[in-house]
């Protein structure tokens, strides 16, 4: 379950999960305490959030409702060793403090693959005229059969197993950015995926779900992948970015997450480029927590 207000939102299903379900709307104010929040929860304190910036006054992270499909009630099929699998964006338009946003769900797929039920989350953002500002698919995965609650459903060593390996080569790249550094901190789960006490942010409440630790919430590193691409490539990020990544590897509280890229193609858009990156998260070991696309332009 999750929080919103003052109201608990049951994830799980009571009902057919099918595609092209639909959920009543969210509407939220962009505030400068909820930008700050979000500043706090990911160590993400870019200038053009409290200042100045090339829109004309501050603006929104691109992606500060990160979790907002999470707060549509009756989509999980269950939340026993359920993970998120797979994450896009794309972005259109920031938002800027003080902007009043709608958030709109749609389920726009559904699969199967390896013993797991995949279900797409689709949520577009808008303004009030109407205007599209952003879009994300969350692919969230869920064990196919049943598991004793006792039983771990993936353990740490599992990374380490050759399958769980995604090289990525260096060489040929037009451009490799400048990597970005985090450390997880218990103060950051805390904010990014509370107040509530769950897997996310508590060790006990993790091993309830078949996991030995905390498990970092996968929209953190995709949150930091976003930093990364707003530092490089600023408004071409924000207005016009697309990201398609895969969630491989499990953060697990504690761990240090390294957002890296490379720029693989230049193409024309306009009177612009676009940029062509492979990006990718890992550890300090190298292990892969993320591994993807995305684009921006070059502005």
């Amino acid at each position: 379950m999750q929080l919103r207000g003052n109201e608990m939102v049951q994830l799980v299903a009571g009902e057919e999960v099918y595609v092209g379900l639909q959920r009543d709307p969210h509407e939220f104010d962009v505030t400068p305490e909820f930008v700050a929040y979000y500043s706090a929860a990911t160590g993400d304190h870019h200038p053009w959030y409290t200042g100045d910036s090339p829109f004309g006054g501050p603006v929104a992270p691109a992606l500060l409702r990160h979790s907002e499909v999470y707060l549509f009630p009756g989509w999980y099929l269950s939340s026993y060793g359920n993970l998120h699998a797979k994450q896009e964006w794309e972005l259109y338009h920031p938002m800027m403090v003080g902007d009043h946003v709608i958030a709109r769900c749609l389920i726009s797929d559904r699969y199967s693959r390896r013993g797991r039920d995949y279900v797409v989350n689709e949520v577009t953002f808008s303004d009030r005229s109407g205007r599209v500002l952003s879009r994300g698919r969350t692919h969230q995965s869920f064990l196919r059969d049943p598991i004793p609650t006792a039983a771990v459903v993936i353990d740490k060593d599992r990374e380490k197993s050759a399958e769980r390996r995604f090289d990525i080569p260096l060489e040929g790249a037009l451009e490799e950015l400048t990597p970005l550094v985090k450390p997880i901190t218990q103060e950051m789960c805390d904010k990014f995926s509370g107040p509530m006490r769950n897997y996310h942010n508590d060790r006990e409440e993790a091993r309830k779900l078949g996991f030995p630790d905390i498990v970092v919430q996968g929209m953190m590193s995709v949150c930091f992948l976003s930093e990364f691409l707003t530092q490089r490539f600023g408004i071409g990020w924000y207005c016009g970015g697309k990201m398609n990544v895969s969630l491989v590897n499990i953060v697990w509280g504690s761990d240090t997450v390294i957002s890296r890229g490379l720029v693989r193609e230049l193409t024309p858009e306009g009177p612009r480029q676009r940029a062509h990156l492979d990006i990718w998260c890992e550890k300090p070991d190298g292990t892969k927590v993320i591994v993807g696309k995305a684009s921006a332009l070059v502005v």
